[in-house]
């Protein structure tokens, strides 16, 4: 009789202990996996954002984006989809991975996970500044790398990797010119992190409060889809002028105005290029 009760207690203990346990280990382990952020940008949708600077670069809208596709694999070869592809690495590991890290972090710090929008919107509006202040280097090579097969052979950069071309402007071009357009960048980045997290995280919440949706992948679309909406609508005209100064050579444009006037050539289309593979990319 001693010996079942003493193997009861034992089992008790068994089935009650992790349970208790079970919420401190939760909360220890509860992190934000920004960096999942910038390795599925510079994996998956490389060739996206190579289609997207090459028709932001064309002067007229000579081709869409699959005429821009086809165009570029008959000319250059399927690989050259992937051109720049370590400066988009090199960009991801500094822009997107910092902005999601500042993000995650401070909010993580805040007791209250649903945060108010306005806070979401002002906190992921810094982390993309400050992001794309710590990515610009990098943000340069990657629209040149990736519009450099565009150029005429004599006009072409052909950095070997995203290193080089970082070095080759420093020694050529000067320090300064790593942070050519950055300007632009820094506003984009502050606008697209406000719609890609910011937005997300709002719709997302909205959604589950709404009693129609539940935590799952059906949720996290729509509320990525919609997003991707907002970030796209909110930035492609600053997307342009950022990928036209970072392209442009030196003295092609004298200040920002110029940049614009440029683009206005085309009328207000001329801001919107590329919408369709940035809106499928973010």
């Amino acid at each position: 009789m001693m010996e079942k009760q003493k193997k009861s207690v034992e089992l008790e203990q068994q089935t009650t202990h992790p349970s208790e346990k079970q919420p401190s280990v939760k909360k220890l382990v509860r992190t934000e996996r920004w960096y999942f952020g910038g390795l599925s940008a510079a994996c998956c949708t490389h060739p996206l954002d190579t289609l997207k600077v090459q028709l932001q670069t064309q002067q007229r809208a000579e081709y869409g984006l699959v005429g821009m596709a086809f165009h570029v694999i008959r000319t250059e070869g399927f690989l050259s989809l992937y051109n720049g592809l370590s400066a988009s690495c090199l960009r991801q590991a500094t822009y997107t991975t910092t902005r999601f890290a500042i993000y995650g972090a401070v909010k993580t710090l805040n007791p209250n996970p649903n945060l108010p929008f306005y806070q979401k919107v002002s906190l992921a509006f810094t982390a993309g500044a400050i992001g794309s202040l710590v990515g610009a280097p990098a943000d340069l090579i990657n629209v040149r790398m990736q519009n450099d097969c565009k150029l005429p052979e004599g006009q072409r950069r052909n950095y070997k990797h995203a290193i080089d071309g970082i070095f080759r402007v420093w020694r050529e071009e000067g320090p300064k010119k790593l942070f050519n357009g950055a300007s632009m960048a820094i506003v984009r980045g502050a606008f697209v992190t406000v719609g890609q997290i910011a937005f997300y995280e709002q719709v997302k919440q909205l959604m589950l409060a709404s009693g129609y949706f539940k935590d799952n992948p059906v949720t996290h679309f729509g509320a990525s889809f919609t997003a991707g909406v907002a970030a796209t609508l909110l930035t492609m005209p600053l997307d342009v002028m950022k990928t036209r100064l970072m392209n442009a050579r030196p003295g092609q444009y004298a200040s920002l105005m110029d940049c614009f006037t440029d683009i206005f050539k085309l009328g207000i289309g001329g801001f919107f290029k590329g919408f369709t593979p940035a809106f499928i990319r973010l």
